[in-house]
């Protein structure tokens, strides 16, 4: 639901630009303000995810989601709201809240609920939700708005969903975790504390890697969805097309991520499957940064949308499972999350600059954006991107290089208790131990945790 949300305006910029008086950099940062508020708050919600859990950070999640789209709606259905702006933007900004406590889930949740053989698919059908929000919002919204009067209608209906989402968190969600672990890996979750994990994570050279590379892809995937009408309008394309195409982006992504799940699930190869997918999804880029400066090319500009989302997106639930090996016996949520708080930081910047090198075309005659400025010329800034893409990849690719630790702890030894649980549990009764009532004592807190031997859970 969340980038449903996010993305909501960006495929009918230019119509929400015009109906409401807003220039083109306001309607921006509709979707940029979800990047912006990431950078502070998303380690708090990496404390939310690890110390609370997930049916707690879910629950929350759901009720920011449902007040920001309340808030968005709200200019519409009433008449005395003085700035329609600032209502956006405070609806935007809740629920990118939310979005960082979704976001961060997958591998977490994947780590807890599945066996080390399902992982990777578990963490692929999770992340690629976020991917399918965008895609929902690509298609909805063109197909929604097709003059300004339509706005309401397209709020509303995005309303729906997201009350919909909180209503079933709140009454069905009731257990963070099984009542057994699957795993080694599940049992010592968060077995680090919360800023401890943090620094063993600044620590670890391969993780820093892989956060600032895979982080810059992020935000380059990020910037992609959010200035593709922008970028596509200014060369004779429609919204419908610009839709089109961003459908395509996430559809072939989903595709590509399902495929090299199951891979991954079945070989363990998480950096040769990273490090391939990232190179392939550079050679995309720079394709389309080519091809979309061309009119009459809708083949070409698809097929290279296309192949982006097929290599870039698929590449995203392998490289979260790869930070969790990388960063174990670090928590899931600290381990996944950080990376996405860099790449949202980094998409941050990579948007204003995106946004900066654009210039005004000699011959705007076959712009079809309708948002009664003149169109801008967007070679240099997707050059740009192009360039940032490859540069990335060629570091991670020429100096990432981990152990996979979860995995060879876990082949060290039989699944363990939890770590930490979540409510009184007593341990199982053993020739000649005390009675019962002699063992179960307080419920366990941060310092009375069950905690397995430390050389059993460092490499």
């Amino acid at each position: 639901m969340s980038p449903q949300l996010w993305l909501s305006f960006a495929p009918v910029a230019d119509i929400i630009a015009q109906h409401f008086l807003l220039s083109m950099a306001q309607v921006g940062w509709l979707s940029l303000i979800y990047l912006v508020v990431s950078i502070p708050f998303g380690i708090l919600a990496i404390w939310v995810l690890d110390s609370v859990g997930l049916r707690g950070a879910t629950i929350l999640g759901a009720w920011l989601n449902f007040a920001g789209s309340m808030l968005r709606a709200l200019p519409c259905v009433a008449a005395w709201v003085p700035n329609t702006f600032a209502f956006f933007m405070g609806g935007q900004s809740l629920c990118a809240l939310a979005q960082n406590l979704v976001i961060f889930s997958p591998a977490k949740l994947a780590a807890l609920w599945f066996p080390e053989h399902q992982r990777a698919r578990a963490n692929m059908i999770a992340t690629m939700s976020n991917p399918l929000g965008i895609l929902v919002a690509n298609v909805l919204s063109p197909a929604l708005v097709k003059k300004g009067e339509d706005i309401p209608l397209m709020l509303g209906v995005y309303t729906i969903p997201a009350g919909l989402a909180c209503l079933l968190a709140t009454v069905c969600l009731w257990e963070s975790v099984p009542p057994t672990p699957p795993s080694v890996g599940a049992a010592s979750s968060t077995s680090e504390n919360f800023l401890q994990g943090l620094k063993l994570l600044l620590q670890n050279k391969a993780y820093v890697i892989l956060a600032v590379c895979f982080g810059g892809g992020i935000g380059i995937f990020s910037s992609f969805s959010a200035l593709l009408e922008q970028i596509l309008c200014a060369n004779g394309y429609s919204n419908g097309f610009s839709g089109l195409c961003g459908a395509l982006f996430i559809v072939f992504g989903i595709l590509g991520a399902l495929v090299l799940g199951l891979y991954v699930d079945w070989t363990k190869h998480f950096t040769e499957a990273t490090k391939i997918g990232l190179c392939l999804a550079s050679m995309a880029c720079v394709a389309f940064a080519l091809v979309s400066r061309l009119q009459g090319q809708a083949l070409a500009v698809a097929a290279t949308c296309s192949l982006f989302g097929f290599f870039g997106f698929s590449v995203a639930p392998v490289a979260m499972e790869l930070a969790v090996e990388c960063a174990f016996p670090v928590g899931e949520g600290a381990a996944a999350g950080l990376v996405f708080v860099l790449g949202q930081a980094q998409g941050v910047l990579i948007m204003v600059l995106l946004t900066v090198l654009t210039v005004r075309p000699e011959d705007p005659s076959s712009s079809t954006c309708q948002h009664g400025e003149d169109p801008l010329d967007w070679t240099v800034s997707l050059l740009l991107m192009a360039s940032l893409c490859t540069l990335f990849t060629c570091v991670l690719v020429l100096f990432f290089h981990t152990p996979y630790r979860r995995l060879q702890a876990e082949s060290a030894g039989p699944p363990l208790p939890w770590t930490c649980a979540p409510e009184l549990r007593a341990p199982p009764e053993a020739p000649g131990s005390a009675p019962p009532a002699q063992r179960l004592q307080e419920p366990p807190g941060p310092a009375s945790c069950l905690q397995e031997p430390k050389d059993s859970r460092r490499l």
